[in-house]
């Protein structure tokens, strides 16, 4: 049995059929209001902030998956996501089952230095102290061996369906409503993006990999890390036609944080787009070399193909 500990996000629907697609049929699906992703999964409904019910969600679990999201707030998250952390961790530890955690990278500096699985937090805002508290507390338990744990960490999405990102909200939800595009701060800086179906195709690949474990591992992106303005170059060859940006200054971020609470959550993270943003992922292709990237070509063409369909329906 493998479990999916807040599955019914973009990455772990992903990750729910990759682990169907290629590993096992033995799937347990488990959110605050649980559904299939696969005919054969079994569904788990439960608040992992009450530990009962984290130990009883990987109960016969050889693997669990922490994918886990909240909404984009400093206040849910300093109070929710430590304390369902720490129910999950000792869960695995009680029913001797596999850690994978899915991180992102909030915690690191944000300057122009290239980002590796070595390079040390330097949080900025509260989120992202909240991730390094969890990121430190796997690392913790990986370093006691008590657990077997392993971090897969991505940078910022953009995808298809479900999917939930800066990028997806600015660039690709305006191309469909045929609003004039936003790009956020610069559009001269370089970006990494991960096509959210290789992150998750990557964590289930690193799931299913013994000798992965006790480490962390940067998940793969396009190696092109093209600027915002490259970015919706190729968006606009793809959609057939010249697709208008506009790049918003930080000032009217700021201005919109007073009338906005959603963009009041965003400011502390807006530091990483004045700078290149290089992640980093030669460990990962070194160790999975037969591993196929998405191209932002092909991802783009993907999303555009989702985008028609639905405007035929």
């Amino acid at each position: 049995m493998q479990t999916i500990l807040g599955a019914n996000g973009q990455i772990g629907e992903e990750l729910a059929r990759e682990l169907k697609r290629n590993f096992t049929s033995e799937i347990r699906i488990v959110s605050r209001k649980a559904a299939k992703v696969n005919d054969t999964d079994e569904v788990f409904s439960a608040d992992l902030s009450i530990k009962e019910n984290a130990i009883e969600a990987v109960k016969g679990s050889k693997i669990a998956y922490f994918t886990l999201g909240l909404p984009i707030s400093s206040d849910l998250w300093e109070k929710q996501f430590p304390l369902i952390l720490r129910n999950v961790i000792d869960a695995c530890k009680i029913n001797g089952t596999k850690l994978v955690f899915f991180d992102n990278t909030y915690m690191y500096p944000q300057d122009d230095r290239n980002l590796t699985e070595n390079t040390p937090f330097s949080p900025l805002g509260r989120k992202a102290k909240v991730r390094r508290n969890m990121a430190d507390m796997v690392l913790k338990e990986i370093q006691s061996g008590e657990l077997e744990a392993v971090i897969c960490r991505a940078p910022e999405f953009y995808g298809p369906a479900k999917t939930q990102s800066i990028t997806n909200t600015l660039v690709f939800d305006n191309i469909k409503e045929g609003k004039k595009l936003k790009v956020p701060l610069s559009d001269s800086k370089k970006r990494s993006l991960i096509w959210t179906p290789d992150a998750s195709r990557a964590t289930a690949l690193i799931g299913n990999t013994p000798d992965a474990y006790g480490q962390t591992w940067h998940l793969p992106v396009d190696a092109s890390h093209p600027t915002y303005k490259e970015f919706i170059e190729i968006a606009s060859g793809i959609y057939g036609k010249k697709l208008q940006y506009t790049v918003v200054p930080k000032i009217l971020f700021k201005i919109g944080s007073w009338f906005n609470p959603k963009v009041k959550e965003l400011l502390e993270l807006l530091p990483r787009y004045s700078y290149n943003n290089l992640f980093d992922d030669s460990k990962f292709r070194k160790r999975f070399p037969e591993f196929k990237v998405t191209s932002y070509k092909d991802g783009i063409e993907q999303i555009k193909q989702e985008q028609f369909r639905e405007n035929k329906l």
